[in-house]
């Protein structure tokens, strides 16, 4: 989620140092007829949004795993599964953590007017979070498949699981951002 988009009438991407400085908020809230308070504010209840609809999801399949370790099929793995499920533990432990981080920096940064550090933290922490699910979702699947059909079906299974998270959540958005397809005609920068 960015403070704000490129310049107008800028065609290449901005180097990321330069993706939250306050000079570029500023004129984002220009732009847009905001103040950068309003801005921020904006950008900040979007990620809160995001962050909800993530970590509803790791919740439910961190808890998943945490249990599953106390199932009297889990003694069944072998060294296969225990690496498989290690992998998908650890991923969404390290999900859990990275998607909680916003809120405790926000404890922290809390009427300190550093609002700007607290949505680019946010942001690179949601990105950093989501990155981390597809291994963990993708480790689960494979897992979970290889108990239930086997261990080709579940290699195809996870390949193809990681393969749309990959498509879905990276390729299609960073070709669209790219592309500049979806652009604000009237700024000619992203509404951000």
């Amino acid at each position: 989620m960015d403070t704000q988009g490129p310049p107008a009438g800028a065609d290449a991407p901005q180097p990321d140092r330069q993706r939250f400085d306050p000079a570029r908020a500023l004129r984002t809230a220009e732009s847009r007829g905001e103040t950068l308070d309003q801005v921020l504010d904006r950008n900040l209840n979007e990620l809160l949004q995001e962050l909800r609809v993530a970590f509803t999801g790791v919740q439910i399949m961190f808890a998943f795993l945490l249990g599953l370790a106390f199932t009297q099929r889990f003694t069944e793995l072998d060294g296969f599964g225990i690496t498989v499920y290690t992998v998908a533990l650890l991923t969404t432990a390290s999900a859990t953590m990275v998607l909680l981080a916003p809120v405790s920096f926000h404890r922290i940064v809390f009427r300190r007017g550093q609002k700007i550090a607290l949505v680019a933290v946010a942001d690179r922490m949601l990105s950093v979070g989501i990155a981390l699910l597809v291994p963990a979702i993708s480790s689960a699947v494979l897992l979970i498949l290889d108990v239930v059909l086997g261990r080709w079906q579940a290699i195809v299974g996870s390949t193809a699981t990681a393969l749309i998270g990959v498509v879905t959540w990276y390729v299609l958005p960073l070709s669209i951002r790219r592309s500049g397809h979806g652009r604000h005609p009237r700024s000619g920068h992203p509404r951000g």
